[in-house]
């Protein structure tokens, strides 16, 4: 038991260190390509800190406990959606790009109705897993191509970038490479220490394998998320925050769910509509409060942080 809250508490502070690395790392390429800073969000760091929750789900599936490898992905967007963006808008007001509140946000919720619609019938066959990947694909080729077409809003999110990049130390772009892998480096193995001793922790309660998933698993393995996205909106840089969010939603349910089920078709028996329709609602009232002068205000932070606690007694009241 002790060994486990050291694992917990190591993890997190691990995490929290490496998440700072990482912001600068990505914030300082993405000055130095004029890359603006929602691209850089939406894949380089939403991969990278979604990682654990790929080594996590996919070894989860292999092992034949889906339950766990899907209430990851599911409770982990639901984590990403409601406290992220909830703790990073009630810590400094999030401003979002016209054109993420009308192509990001609505995929990611696309995204979560297709992976609802898929799991009426109780399974994730490699078919499904098939249409997810090839989704995920599209996502980061409209990604990519839309950041050279949108030359106005990307120069004005630059024009943001360097002024609150005026408290960021310049660095070279070995030095922003090496800030990445070593920032990546401890996002991973932090929240992978993390996993393990609350896992263990939880499961010793006599707790299901979707609770844990739904709940502790997926706390976990999306620590890189609020760490990253909390930190990047201390310093001012709220693509970068935002763009976390949602490149990371749509990859655990594309990217992930969609390489998992490909390797190991999922039958699902934890996971209830209940949790599956919270993770719809989060992803429309994120999109919702995105339309307001384009910010998410301090007060809206904390109506998502609280629908979030709500979401979390309800778990714990039926487990």
């Amino acid at each position: 038991m002790l060994l486990n809250l050291i694992f917990i508490i190591l993890g997190i502070a691990i995490v929290l260190w490496g998440a700072d690395r990482l912001t600068e790392g990505s914030v300082a390429v993405a000055e130095r390509m004029k890359i603006p800073q929602i691209v850089i969000g939406l894949t380089i760091v939403a991969m990278g800190t979604s990682m654990p929750e790929f080594c996590v789900s996919l070894i989860s599936a292999l092992k034949g406990t889906p339950d766990l490898a899907v209430g990851n992905v599911v409770g982990s967007n639901i984590f990403n959606t409601l406290l992220i963006v909830g703790a990073a808008a009630t810590i400094a007001p999030m401003a979002i790009l016209r054109s993420t509140v009308m192509k990001d946000i609505p995929f990611a919720l696309v995204a979560s109705v297709i992976l609802m619609m898929m799991c009426f019938d109780g399974k994730i066959g490699r078919i499904d897993a098939v249409i997810l990947t090839f989704l995920f694909i599209t996502f980061m080729y409209m990604t990519l191509k839309g950041a050279k077409l949108e030359k106005q809003e990307l120069e004005k999110e630059n024009e943001l970038a360097e002024k609150a990049l005026e408290v960021v130390p310049k660095m070279s772009s070995t030095m922003s490479v090496v800030w990445i892998i070593v920032g990546l480096a401890c996002l991973i193995g932090g929240s992978t220490l993390f996993v393990e001793g609350a896992s263990k922790f939880a499961t010793s309660l006599g707790v299901s394998e979707a609770v844990v998933g739904l709940t502790v698993v997926a706390g976990g393995t999306s620590l890189p998320e609020l760490a990253t996205s909390v930190v990047s909106a201390r310093k001012g840089n709220s693509g970068i925050a935002i763009g976390n969010v949602l490149g990371s939603n749509v990859f655990n349910v594309l990217g992930i769910l969609g390489v998992t089920g490909v390797i190991c078709p999922m039958q699902l028996q934890g996971i209830t509509i209940t949790d599956l329709s919270m993770l719809v609602i989060s992803m429309i009232m994120i999109w919702f409060f995105s339309f307001t002068k384009y910010v998410i205000q301090r007060w809206e932070g904390l109506i998502l942080s609280a629908t979030y606690v709500g979401y979390i007694a309800y778990l714990i009241s039926n487990v």
